[in-house]
This record gives structure tokens, C-alpha cells and sequence, in this order.
């Protein structure tokens, strides 16, 4: 078209400034006299025709496949001809068996429009939307595949879109289900410092909505708890229509949820724990503000930059977003919630303990008191077994600590250190298993009071000093708390020069007897020379010597009689 263009604008300046003639400008440019007349009747070359592809195979069949169509007007939305049904019906019923399927395909693409259209269906139509700032956001879940510590596992990517600005937070969870769904809520209010003030857009989610009340428009009836929790927050929530309609109604958070899962989350992420993939997600959301949604000028951040101060302040008081319930702690210290044993303190055994049982964690009360938190798991038929909640049980049963599942699943977390088992060798080398498996679990009941670096810093001084007491540890312990600043190991955050700490001379507890117990080369090795003079009886030979004079007038006593 460009070079046609060209062609014409040639012709139509000769024709101006040198007055050529229309036989003299066809025999210049080499084109027929009509073509000159067009380029000088209209700068603009006319739109080449486009030749009207005959299907002569497809003729014959042409009624065949209108009957199906004009059928396919009547018939369910899920039980209408698709193209590769259509060629399958006319080879089957017509023996078409020259059609291509790209022929069918092309010809049902057009024919089926026009006929919707003869019959008087409603055509779709996409009108653009405006949203205030402030005002409007979206909701949705999303399906995503992880490679969680190891193992591909199904996980639920919650997005909470503000339709304004594009400004959206994505959590991924373990489940769908409403703990998830208040759970995605609450973290999207906190990100983003506010509510929006007219209404959130919703699917007919099972975790928000019991059932769709058809005939009356958008009402709903929905979950108890759903109802608590929106006016807890005060926003009010606008139902979508169900099925692909009501799709189209929330785009914005739809397409999100797609551009994400392609740009963040492919290939799949490998991650130990939901926790590390979603601390990464937020790092993506930060580089996410500096994106353009489409043809916009300003980037999302620039927008959301104007759109928060115009969300409605949060509540006060938060919200607890777990589903409640109350079963029982069985023989083992362990309670079922959805298939999976969870511990609990030992001394709970035969009650009936709250829980509140949230998208990533598990906690478990005793009236307001939290007794145990786990990380909620997975798999079905799983465990989550922490050893400390076995502590005062396996002081007096001290012999099943070492074959004991939560002894084992310790080990696994890294939470039973290589400290600790070099203390517990020790310990029942000097003490015996019995006992000295008990100083071992002492030395474990310090981690409720006391950090777990101060402790292992506390065994490995006890260790250096030959003492395998939970007492010694718990010295040595807050002496390096004492030394040592929160957040810091070198001893800084004393009101001492840093390097007067090297100076101290520091007296540790030492226990003789379990330090020639432990390593009798020690006594020569390793303790300081005795200078002290050996011990000396003439002070008691002198008793033996001594004669008294009784008034008796009695000779000495008999030395055999001195008792």
C-alpha cells in the first residue's frame, strides 16, 4: 500500500507541475491510463479487492452443518457442536470424507455468529469500565503447582486485586478453604493500609457463599462466619453471576491471576516451606509497582500512591481467621484435625483443648493461653510432633526417649542440635542411661525460659570442663546471655571496651569428680599442680600422749582404755 501511495503522489505532482498528459503519465510510470485517473480523482489508493475463496468440496454439506447450527441454538450450553464434531457427523451421515478439519473449522467460525444473530441470541459485548480510586477490588483463587521441601504439591494462589490502581497482594496457601480465604484477606488489608469503601468482587466461593438464590438477582445466602468477618471489616461484597459470565465481571483480578502464574511462578518454584515462597512473592509484588498495566501512562505504584489514602482505615482489633474446633488429646499427647495428628503438652491427655486451625499454622489454647503452634501440614495422615511437649513424660520414662518419634522428627528439624547430643553421650557415660538421660531432658526444659543459642554456647562450656550437669549448662548459659546483645555473639552490646572481654578472667563451674569420670588423663593434663603440703596426724598423736591427773587420785588411764 505504501508503495502504491508513492506511485499516486508521483503521478498527481507531474501532473501538477508539468502538466503531463494522462497517455504521457501512463507510459512514464508504466500503468494502465485508468490507474492514472485514479491517482488523479483521489490521493488514497483504493483497497485492493479481496478474491472470494470458493469451497467447492464444502458446498454440498453447507445445509448439513446450518441444521446442526440452528439445532446448537436450543441445545445446552455444554452440548453444542464443536467444529471436530460437526466433520465427524458429515463423514459419519454424509461420507465427507474429503473435508479437512481447517475447512469446517473456518466455515463454522463465521456461520455459527450470523446465525446467533438470525436467531435473535444476545451477543456478547466487553463495554470498558472506569473504577474510582478507593472504591472497588477483586477476589479470586488460582491453582498453582510447588515443589515444597522436596515433593510437587498442589497448592491455592489467593490474589486480592484493587481495581483502581492494579495494586495486588498474592499469598499461596494449602488450601481453598475459608481459612485460607479470611486469612488472604486480613494479609491484603494489611498490605495495602486500608479497605475499600463501596465493594470487593466475588465468585459464588463456598467459603463466603451457601447458595445462590436464583430469581432474585445477586442475593445470596451466605456462611455465618463470612457475614462476622465483612462486618468486622466493614466492606460490603458484590456476588458475580455464576459461570463463564461472571468471569467477565472480574477481569482484572482473572487476568492477574493468569500474568502471575506465567511471569512469577514458571517454571514451578522450589521452596522448603510456603513461608520462604511467599517471602520471596512479596519481593515480586515491591518489583511489581514499577510495572504498566497495558497502554497505561502511569505505573502501578504511581497510582496506588494516590489510591491509598482513599481505602477506609482498618479496625482496631484484628481478627482471628481460624476455623474453631475442639477435639479431644488422645493417649499418645496428639490430636486429629482434618487426618493429620498434631502434640500437645502431655499433661492435656483425655481433654478437650480450642483450636484454631488457619491456612499455614495450627494453634492450640487453653482458654486464652496458647499451649502449642504447629505448621499446619499438608499431607493427609501426617504428624507434627515437637519433643518438647513429651519433656516431663520422658522424665520418668527416660529409656524411651531414644526410639521416640519426637526424638526423631527433633533431629530432623535441626531443633536437636549436635550440642546436645554430644552432652547426651557424655551424660550417660559419667551418670549412666537413666540418669543421664534425665540431666539431658533438664537441659531441654531450658529452652522454655531461655534462648537455644545462649543454651548451646552454655553445653559447650559445660562440655569444655568436663561437667554434664543441666545445672552447670544453665550457669554457663546466662552467662553468655549476660555477654552477648540480642542479635549479636561477640560480647558488644556490654557498656566494656569489645576487646576487654578477652582480658576477663572467667572462673567456670567445674566438677571434679565427673571430669576424672569422663577422662582420668584430665587429672594430670588438664588441672592446675597441687602446691599444697600433705596432711599431717601429730596433732592427734599429741591426745594420745597427754596424761591428766584425776581427783580421784587415780593413776594415768590405761592406754587400752582411751576410747
Amino acid at each position: 500500500m505504501r508503495v502504491r501511495m508513492e506511485l499516486f503522489a508521483e503521478i498527481r505532482r507531474d501532473a501538477r507541475v508539468e502538466g503531463v498528459s494522462i497517455r504521457g503519465l501512463a507510459k512514464r510510470y508504466g500503468v494502465g491510463r485508468d490507474t492514472v485517473r485514479q491517482a488523479l480523482a483521489d490521493p488514497l489508493p483504493p483497497a485492493r479487492k479481496t478474491p472470494v475463496r470458493s469451497s467447492p468440496r464444502l458446498g454440498p454439506f453447507k445445509a448439513a452443518i446450518d441444521a446442526m447450527l440452528i439445532e446448537d441454538t436450543t441445545a445446552p450450553r455444554k452440548q453444542r457442536h464443536t467444529a471436530r464434531r460437526v466433520l465427524a457427523r458429515l463423514i459419519e451421515e454424509h461420507g465427507a470424507q474429503e473435508l479437512s478439519y481447517s475447512t469446517v473449522r473456518d466455515y463454522v467460525r463465521i456461520r455459527r455468529a450470523q446465525i446467533d444473530v438470525e436467531a435473535g441470541r444476545r451477543v456478547e459485548v466487553f463495554i470498558p469500565q472506569e473504577h474510582a480510586p478507593g472504591a472497588e477490588a477483586e477476589v479470586d483463587f488460582g491453582e498453582v503447582w510447588v515443589v515444597l521441601d522436596g515433593v510437587k504439591t498442589k497448592c491455592h494462589l489467593f490474589v486480592f486485586r484493587l481495581s483502581h490502581s492494579g495494586k495486588a497482594v498474592h499469598r499461596v496457601y494449602p488450601t481453598q478453604a475459608q481459612e485460607a480465604f479470611l486469612e488472604g484477606h486480613i494479609e491484603a488489608f494489611q498490605v495495602l493500609g486500608g479497605i475499600p469503601t463501596r465493594h470487593i468482587r466475588y465468585d459464588n466461593l463456598t467459603s463466603a457463599v451457601t447458595a445462590v438464590v436464583f430469581g432474585q438477582g445477586r442475593q445470596r445466602l451466605e456462611n455465618d462466619r463470612w457475614v462476622l468477618f465483612r462486618s468486622h471489616y466493614g466492606f460490603d461484597p458484590f456476588y458475580c453471576q455464576p459461570g463463564i459470565a461472571g468471569a467477565h465481571e472480574k477481569g482484572g483480578v482473572e487476568g492477574e491471576v493468569g500474568w502471575f502464574r506465567r511471569n512469577r511462578l514458571t517454571p514451578m518454584p522450589v521452596a522448603d516451606s510456603l513461608d520462604e515462597l511467599n517471602d520471596r512473592i512479596r519481593d515480586w509484588e515491591g518489583q511489581d509497582e514499577h510495572r504498566r498495566i497495558n497502554d497505561r501512562i502511569r505505573t502501578i505504584g504511581q497510582d496506588f500512591a494516590t489510591e491509598r489514602p482513599l481505602l477506609n482505615p482498618l479496625p482496631a482489633e484484628g481478627f482471628d481467621p481460624g476455623l474453631v474446633l475442639t477435639p479431644r488429646v488422645d493417649r499418645s499427647s496428639m490430636i486429629t484435625v482434618r487426618m493429620v495428628k498434631y502434640s500437645v503438652p502431655a499433661r492435656f491427655i483425655g481433654r478437650k483443648v480450642r483450636v484454631s486451625l488457619r491456612a499455614s499454622e495450627l494453634v492450640v489454647f487453653e482458654g486464652r493461653t496458647v499451649i502449642a503452634r504447629h505448621r499446619r501440614v499438608v499431607a493427609k495422615h501426617g504428624q507434627s510432633v515437637q519433643l518438647d511437649h513429651y519433656l516431663e513424660v520422658l522424665k520418668t520414662k527416660p529409656g524411651a526417649l531414644p526410639g521416640s518419634t519426637a526424638l526423631a522428627r527433633a533431629r530432623a528439624s535441626g531443633a536437636f542440635t549436635a550440642a546436645h547430643e554430644a552432652f547426651w553421650a557424655a551424660s550417660r557415660r559419667v551418670n549412666g542411661d537413666a540418669d543421664g538421660t534425665r540431666e539431658l531432658i533438664d537441659v531441654l526444659l531450658l529452652h522454655r525460659s531461655m534462648d537455644a543459642t545462649d543454651i548451646q554456647a552454655g553445653i559447650t562450656a559445660a562440655l569444655s570442663v568436663g561437667a554434664v550437669s543441666a545445672d552447670v549448662v544453665a550457669v554457663e548459659a546466662r552467662r553468655h546471655a549476660a555477654n552477648t546483645t540480642p542479635g549479636s555473639g561477640d560480647g558488644s552490646g556490654s557498656d566494656r571496651h569489645p576487646r576487654a572481654h578477652d582480658e576477663l578472667k572467667v572462673h567456670r563451674v567445674v566438677s571434679l569428680t565427673q571430669r576424672r569420670l569422663m577422662d582420668p588423663a584430665a587429672v594430670i593434663a588438664g588441672l592446675p599442680p597441687d602446691t599444697r603440703p600433705l596432711p599431717s596426724i601429730n596433732a592427734y598423736d599429741e591426745l594420745l600422749a597427754k596424761r591428766t591427773d584425776h581427783p580421784t587420785g587415780s593413776g594415768p588411764v590405761p592406754k587400752e582404755n582411751i576410747s
